[in-house]
């Protein structure tokens, strides 16, 4: 086995076994569309359009995924965003 195959098979490895999480928001009967917007792109880090995008898919969907990765990195996201007022969750 060459050293390229075995960084290779020991990466793969690496990929597999990082679990990513996502935080899900669910739509409330509460909050803004600007409130929404303005909370996705100063937590999550998205675009305006980004954040548009995602919260008309809350409003008309029930619910969507507005960030993925690991654990650690979303839990404090996900944090702001109930301190902000809005639905969410880590799954």
């Amino acid at each position: 086995m060459s050293t390229i195959e075995k960084i290779q098979e020991e990466l793969d490895v690496l990929i597999q076994e990082t679990k990513k999480h996502e935080i899900i928001l669910h739509n409330d009967d509460v909050n803004t569309f600007d409130h929404v917007i303005d909370s996705l792109v100063d937590v999550c880090d998205h675009t305006l359009e980004q954040a548009e995008q995602c919260a008309t898919l809350v409003h008309y969907k029930g619910k969507c995924a507005v960030k993925t990765g690991e654990y650690k990195d979303l839990e404090s996201r996900c944090s702001k965003l109930l301190q902000l007022g809005l639905s969410a969750e880590i799954i």
